[in-house]
This record gives C-alpha cells, sequence and structure tokens, in this order.
C-alpha cells in the first residue's frame, strides 16, 4: 500500500477510502498533514516513516496523556517505537474518525490502556490509565489508598469473571454501557 510522500494519486486515494472510516477529503488533509512533517530527504522515499517526537507536534495529540500509547498501537515498526507510516497515520486518523464502529474504537482504546501488551488490563494497567487521566504530579496523584480503591470499584464493575483482569470483550461490554464514548474518542484534523 506504500505511495510516494509527495503525491496521492487517485488509485490510491479511492484504495485508503475503501480501507478506511475516512473521506477522500479527509485523506487528502492527512495527507497534507503527514509531508508537512517530512524532512526534504523524507518526502522522496517510497514509504517514509516519521519519528515519534515529529508526530507528537501535531496539536491534536500533543496534549492527549495517551499520545505515545497511540503512536505505539498504530505503529507498524518492527522497533515499536511509535513511528509512522503514512498509511498507520491513517488508520489511527480512521479508528479515531466519527464514522468509526464502537467495536473498532473500543478495541484501540483497549489496546491503547493495555501498557504492558498482555490482552487483559490488570492493576497494573488500571494504575497507569489513572494516572495518565489524573495527571502523574503530586497535587493530582491519588495515594495509595485512593488508587487500590479505585481499581477495585473498577473490576468490581468490569470483571465479569472475576479473574482480576479486564479482557477485551468485559472491556467493550463495560463500553457499550457509555453513549459518550464513542463521541469523546476521536481525533479531528
Amino acid at each position: 500500500m506504500g505511495t510516494t510522500a509527495s503525491q496521492l494519486g487517485k488509485d490510491m486515494l479511492s484504495e485508503y477510502q475503501e480501507l478506511t472510516f475516512l473521506t477522500k477529503q479527509e485523506i487528502l488533509l492527512a495527507h497534507k498533514r503527514f509531508t508537512e512533517l517530512l524532512t526534504r530527504e523524507e518526502k522522496s522515499l517510497q514509504s517514509a516513516r516519521l519519528p515519534l517526537e515529529r508526530i507528537l507536534t501535531l496539536p491534536e495529540l500533543k496534549s492527549n496523556p495517551f499520545k505515545d500509547r497511540i503512536c505505539q498501537v498504530f505503529s507498524t515498526s518492527d522497533l515499536k517505537d511509535g513511528s509512522l507510516t503514512f498509511e498507520d497515520f491513517l488508520d489511527l486518523l480512521s479508528a479515531f474518525s466519527d464514522s468509526a464502529t464502537l467495536e473498532i474504537k473500543s478495541h484501540y482504546a483497549f489496546r491503547i490502556f493495555d501498557f504492558d501488551d498482555d490482552g487483559t488490563l490488570d492493576c497494573g494497567d488500571l494504575e497507569k490509565l489513572v494516572n495518565r487521566l489524573t495527571g502523574e504530579t503530586e497535587e493530582t496523584r491519588l495515594s495509595s489508598e485512593e488508587m487500590k480503591q479505585l481499581i477495585s470499584n473498577i473490576l468490581e464493575e468490569s470483571d465479569i469473571d472475576k479473574d482480576g483482569t479486564v479482557n477485551l470483550s468485559e472491556f467493550q461490554h463495560v463500553i457499550s454501557r457509555s453513549p459518550d464514548f464513542v463521541s469523546s474518542f476521536k481525533i479531528v484534523l
């Protein structure tokens, strides 16, 4: 699916539209934003890869507490460094678009929150999740007791099979009862 960074042909545009939840206009805008972050040398490569540091300069990601995890989840790099090709970038935008289904959004949200990539949200993942949401400063950090109680409450509500973790289907069950989830899980360029 590679394309030169400097141009986006009609065929590729149609293919990207078929493979994503994005419109042609959104794909063209994404391509423009992606190529603006490339160096002159990278623009001549067949499949340029943007490093994480440059991707995180996008205002849409800059203030997101999960920005590094978002890039890691969508990166196809063997190094797992969060770098993105244009296709990775489109996949990211597609999953966060208004047109993406609840199933797609919840799948990627689960992967983003699964910090150790083991297929479950355990106490460690939930603690990292809470810390990122509350801010990791002394003023906002929960006490050890508050954290234990909150994680216990989350597991009580979400852990249907009572194994001490939340799997994808349990996560999706909880999300399905949250009507605001779909509208809040988006990135718009």
